[in-house]
């Protein structure tokens, strides 16, 4: 069973007009109380600024040079290249060198 989180307090002011908008989001959006909509928006965010940084990275990628053909067997080089460079790794640490 999982721990529950501990929880801090974050206090903040809002004009009323946006204390109303927030109260009747909580209201129509089932919400329990303030502080699950405020997390919830909170979660929402992080999310899309994680989204964000996917898509810059994917261009990036797209902008880094020529484009290759991904096929299986390109698939099977890169997984054996990895699977040696961590065989030669372990072996590394267990030799010390």
């Amino acid at each position: 069973m999982k721990k529950p989180k501990a929880m801090e307090t974050l206090n903040f002011s809002l004009p009323e007009e946006l204390k109303r908008w927030v109260e009747a989001q909580v209201t129509s959006g089932g919400y329990g109380n303030t502080s699950e909509y405020i997390r919830e928006l909170i979660r929402l965010d992080r999310k899309r600024k994680a989204e964000e940084r996917l898509e810059k990275l994917l261009i990036e990628g797209l902008d880094s040079g020529e484009p290759i053909e991904v096929t299986p067997e390109y698939w099977e080089r890169k997984r054996r290249k990895l699977v040696a460079r961590v065989q030669e790794m372990r072996k590394q640490k267990k030799t010390g060198a």
